[in-house]
């Protein structure tokens, strides 16, 4: 390997991190997104979307 191979090595790394805690925090919030929606719901407030 060359000499760089650490960095770069370190970078890709880097990299992988900072993608997987976009995708967790994007699906904890979508996670947290359906069950706000799932509430108000059940409290009676429909979606605009389906009313005709």
């Amino acid at each position: 390997m060359t000499t760089h191979a650490s960095f770069i090595i370190g970078a890709y790394a880097i990299t992988a991190l900072v993608v997987a805690g976009l995708i967790l925090r994007a699906w904890l919030d979508y996670r947290l997104q359906q069950r706000a929606l799932a509430e108000l719901e059940a409290r009676g407030a429909g979606r605009r979307s389906r009313r005709g």
